[in-house]
């Protein structure tokens, strides 16, 4: 194999590839632009018509944009594979001992499930201790868990895994006392006490994981390329259990090689940054990469909220390359379970995308980070700009009606956007359109035919293709869903209506959406899409046909989403060979042990019900074991008078009233409190029970049954 080095970048080289790229976007455009005036303005063109053209030419370059990222990476799979990628600057055949550096893997944490989180972390630990390079990795949990709950089985969970892997000095856990700045200020805070220690941090979400031969592999690329500041890795998404998660995972693994193909092709070292699953080197990111505050106020002010694609742009600011190492395996996420669920998410990343409008312009950023930022703000805003095509279109239909120059159509002729226009032309763009959108999907499927083991991972050429096929029949209903999502964002977001940090909630083991919450969710759509349908249909037959597609996701939402949202239909399909990936049925020795790790730790002794809500404020408090663990990890402070009274009468509350009459502000206070932990646990174990609150008297009669089980079982 010949080896690449980012050293010998020529520039003529990537000028020559983004010319071929944003040429052959252009030519489609200006092809499918032509098509549409012509519709247009046989009856001569007036101020809706240029609207619907201008539209038209903004979205259709979107749609052209994605379309031949893939065509190119379909052509570079084809033939064998890109030479210039980042994976190429080592030989894999001759480097089995890469040299390597000091790395810390950060995980910042929010309210996740413990269990999830340092299983994951487990794996890691375990897969670099048998490739033997563990003594280059420091592990950092950095939570920001604002519940009594979390941070107390954060502390154990953290304790006992040192305990069992030996990991004591070498797997860290911080908690902030103040959250501040969300995840970029969490890792802000690591930088600042730890960052001088390590040339590399290898970024993780709660969800993430990676391999220990991909972590290897990408410190030994960044030693080999010290011009490169971030390699980001495609991490493919796994552990799906509800259809909604199966059939997004299907898609990302099978569609996901053309399209990362074709970005490496134009993007080349003008990579972007993702936010997780990737490497950093330190003293950079460090140097250039402190994220400023943006005018004005939440949302589209204050601090950014979508830090990543920022961080890049000022990484390339700084001289220093951004790759995405697609050829990399081992990297690993889980997606939303539900489709509410990625309705919830895209809501923050809207806000995050749309504050990238102040940016767009930033002095000394190159044409590619200013595209990265353009392209993700557009991922949102060209929802509200297909939905006004629509409905413009649709009123252009009502206009022709009323008028009365809408006439009937001959057998051969049809209409669309309210005018008479012949089959053959406006078939023509229409099938048009469909081959940007669909035909992808079809290369991604034919290049995996083409290889026998991989077409056996996904379950076999018939599986395949079926699976395929539904997945785009899905995702055809899915995306009006999405369209009217996204508006409504971003209008929430246009008249100043900021997100709140919420937890997101993982794709293990997702729970079931109920029938109230998908009522609330999409009753709006299914009434907008009931009155759109029904009036397209009394005025102009032929033009509701052209809007079904549109109209049955809209209508059949609240079935779809409950539809979806069942584990039950996930394994269903499962059972039929439908939707599976390499990763399920050929799982690598990291997920297998994650998935058996957790289904051990879901399975153990649960805290009886009234105990639950407060179970780790019981702990810190009740339990010898973690009280020491928890005031051990405070710093200890000198609090005043007043401070001291305020505790006191908290301490006094929660004894004989309960932890239930606490708010959680005042729960966190005491946690926080070293004297306050240390007094209540002496005075819970002297006072007589008349002088306790009943919950205590009921959790020191199930005290013994709950430590029955050993906290190593509750939290492995």
């Amino acid at each position: 194999m010949k080896i690449f080095s980012t050293d010998q970048l020529n520039k003529r080289r990537i000028a020559w590839r983004r010319m071929v790229f944003f040429s052959s976007v252009f030519v489609l455009t200006s092809f499918a632009t032509w098509f549409m005036a012509d519709l247009l303005w046989r009856t001569g063109l007036d101020g809706l018509d240029v609207a619907l053209l201008l539209l038209f030419v903004i979205l259709f370059a979107h749609i052209a944009t994605g379309f031949c990222t893939a065509i190119i990476g379909f052509f570079i799979i084809n033939r064998g594979g890109d030479s210039c990628r980042i994976g190429n600057t080592i030989d894999q055949a001759g480097a089995t001992e890469p040299p390597l550096a000091g790395t810390a893997i950060i995980v910042p944490v929010y309210n996740e499930d413990v269990s999830r989180v340092f299983e994951g972390l487990r794996v890691i630990y375990r897969s670099l201790q048998e490739a033997h390079r563990l003594e280059h990795f420091d592990f950092f949990i950095l939570s920001d868990s604002d519940q009594p709950n979390q941070w107390i089985q954060e502390e154990v969970a953290w304790v006992e895994l040192c305990k069992q892997v030996g990991g004591l000095g070498r797997i860290f856990y911080r908690k902030r006392r103040q959250a501040i700045n969300r995840k970029s200020g969490n890792v802000a805070d690591f930088l600042r006490r730890w960052g001088r220690n390590y040339r590399y941090m290898v970024v993780l979400d709660a969800d993430s994981l990676m391999t220990g031969q991909a972590l290897i592999r990408l410190v030994a690329l960044m030693e080999k390329n010290p011009a490169v500041g971030i390699i980001q890795t495609p991490p493919r998404i796994v552990n799906g259990e509800t259809l909604y998660s199966r059939i997004q995972q299907f898609a990302n693994r099978l569609y996901s090689p053309l399209f990362l193909a074709g970005l490496n092709f134009w993007q080349q070292e003008d990579g972007n940054y993702w936010g997780h699953n990737a490497i950093i080197r330190v003293q950079p990111f460090i140097d250039h990469c402190c994220l400023p505050d943006l005018p004005g106020r939440e949302p589209f002010g204050g601090r950014i909220l979508s830090h990543d694609f920022v961080e890049a742009a000022l990484m390339r600011r700084a001289g220093w390359q951004v790759w995405i190492a697609h050829d990399i395996e081992g990297s690993y996420e889980e997606g939303p379970p539900t489709l509410i669920d990625s309705a919830k998410r895209d809501r923050r990343w809207c806000q995050g995308n749309m504050q990238h409008s102040w940016l767009l312009f930033a002095r000394g950023f190159g044409p590619i980070n200013r595209m990265h930022l353009f392209l993700g703000i557009m991922g949102y805003v060209a929802s509200p700009l297909w939905l006004l095509f629509l409905l413009l279109s649709s009123i252009n239909v009502v206009r022709a009606v009323a008028s009365g120059s809408f006439t009937p159509l001959p057998q051969d002729y049809t209409s669309i956007f309210g005018y008479i226009v012949e089959v053959p032309e406006a078939l023509t763009l229409f099938a048009f359109t469909m081959l940007l959108l669909f035909l992808p999907k079809a290369l991604s499927v034919m290049i995996t035919l083409r290889n026998r083991e991989l077409t056996a991972a996904f379950g076999g050429s018939p599986r395949l293709v079926a699976s395929a096929l539904l997945e785009s029949i899905v995702s055809t209903l899915l995306a009006p869903i999405h369209m009217f999502f996204n508006s409504r964002f971003v209008v929430f977001t246009l008249l100043g209506q900021g997100v709140t940090w919420i937890t997101q909630r993982r794709g293990l083991f997702g729970d079931d959406n109920d029938w109230r919450e998908a009522i609330l969710t999409h009753a709006g759509q299914t009434v907008i899409g009931l009155v759109w349908g029904v009036s397209a249909f009394i005025l102009v037959p032929a033009f509701f046909w052209w809007l079904s597609p549109v109209l049955a996701g809209l209508v059949f939402s609240i079935p779809l989403a409950i539809i979806l949202s069942k584990v039950r239909f996930g394994r269903g399909t499962h059972n039929l060979g439908l939707f599976v990936t390499p990763e399920e049925s050929q799982p690598s020795y990291e997920l297998r042990h994650l998935r058996q790790n957790l289904a051990e730790c879901y399975q153990h002794l649960r805290p009886i019900e009234p105990l639950r809500d407060d179970y780790g404020l019981l702990q810190a408090v009740l339990d010898p074991y973690v009280n020491a663990v928890h005031v051990s990890l405070l710093r200890q402070r000198r609090p005043s008078r007043e401070s001291r009274e305020y505790f006191m009468s908290l301490r006094q509350r929660l004894l004989r009233e309960g932890p239930t009459k606490l708010t959680t502000k005042e729960k966190m206070a005491l946690l926080l409190d070293a004297d306050s932990l240390i007094w209540l646990h002496r005075e819970l174990w002297r006072l007589p029970a008349g002088a306790l609150a009943g919950w205590w008297r009921l959790a020191m009669r199930q005290y013994n049954v709950l430590t029955a089980t050993p906290v190593t079982a509750l939290y492995r």
